[in-house]
């Protein structure tokens, strides 16, 4: 009896080995690799991926009110419906023995919010919270939703009469990321304007050392209006690199998430036309982890750079 059970539990395993490998072959002799082996052997021709063509500018779709509605604003839009009908779902009946839906939910959410403790402190980290959870389940869903079979495969005509696609990974446009950056950028200067007032402009522009110093050389002080002077101007150089850290930190964003998503994009496309069915399925666990580290880095470094924002030169981060 054991040994049958055995048989009988190892059965599905062995005959899902041998369905993946007979796919494998398959995909192989009908790709380009085994074209150029073995010469065409008349295999259908949907049993072939065609030439991938990446595009990086998106495709548009139709215009409305004038307004170019572009494949990748679509996929950014589906990805908001995706995400509000699963935290509605989740919430719409909220029982005290949690559904499979809401523990999952309920898992995730308390995690970013320990997250964001972990670095920013108790009151600031549900400060921070909302936008930070935001930006990592829109950036995952774009990500992780692309890969699904048949997302970017729909295609649609125009009203130019053009072929297009429908869908597409709205990470791989870069004005998404470009957006998300800037608004990583407004989120961090807000909390510290309004945890420091005009204080925190000082760090960028700050010539409060320089002026007295010219002062002080105005009223006869040379010994004290020079060093004050040398000073001055290193104060100075140090808020214009700040100024140029905090703008270069969009730009670094921007082609961080764009660059990876964009590249795993095509890589996932290279691998399906290759060898088809089978060769592409290990490159999809590779981008659901790599989108989840992007999401996470990018969310992160927020949290980062706002917590450093908000914490006096002279305290600890909270």
């Amino acid at each position: 009896m054991p040994k049958r059970r055995g048989l009988s539990r190892s059965l599905p395993v062995l005959i899902g080995i041998l369905f993946l490998f007979i796919l494998f072959v398959v995909g192989f002799i009908s790709g380009p690799l085994g074209a150029s082996l073995f010469g065409d052997l008349g295999l259908p021709s949907w049993l072939s991926v065609p030439r991938p063509e990446p595009k990086l500018p998106a495709e548009e779709v139709f215009q409305l009110f004038g307004f170019p509605i572009t494949n990748t604003l679509l996929a950014a839009w589906f990805t908001i419906i995706v995400l509000i009908v699963i935290f509605f779902a989740a919430t719409r009946k909220i029982k005290l023995i949690p559904s499979r839906l809401q523990t999952l939910l309920e898992f995730a959410i308390g995690g970013l919010l320990s997250f964001c403790q972990s670095v920013a402190g108790e009151k600031n980290g549900r400060r921070f919270f909302p936008i930070v959870a935001t930006i990592f389940l829109f950036v995952l869903l774009n990500a992780w939703l692309s890969l699904i079979p048949g997302f970017g495969s729909i295609e649609v005509i125009t009203a130019e009469g053009e072929h297009v696609h429908l869908l597409r990974g709205a990470n791989t446009d870069i004005n998404v990321p470009l957006a998300l950056a800037l608004v990583s950028f407004v989120f961090v200067e807000y909390f510290g304007l309004r945890s420091h007032g005009l204080r925190y402009l000082g760090k960028f522009i700050n010539v409060g050392q320089f002026f007295r110093s010219l002062g002080q050389l105005f009223r006869g002080k040379f010994k004290a209006g020079l060093s004050g002077l040398f000073n001055g101007v290193i104060d100075i150089f140090v808020g214009i690199l700040e100024t140029l850290s905090e703008l270069i930190r969009i730009v670094s964003f921007t082609f961080r998430l764009f660059g990876n998503m964009t590249a795993g994009e095509i890589l996932l496309l290279i691998a399906a036309f290759l060898v088809p069915w089978v060769m592409v399925l290990p490159f999809y666990g590779l981008e659901l982890l790599v989108g989840f580290v992007q999401a996470l880095i990018f969310a992160g470094l927020t949290l980062v750079f706002v917590t450093i924002a908000v914490t006096p030169h002279h305290a600890e981060p909270a």
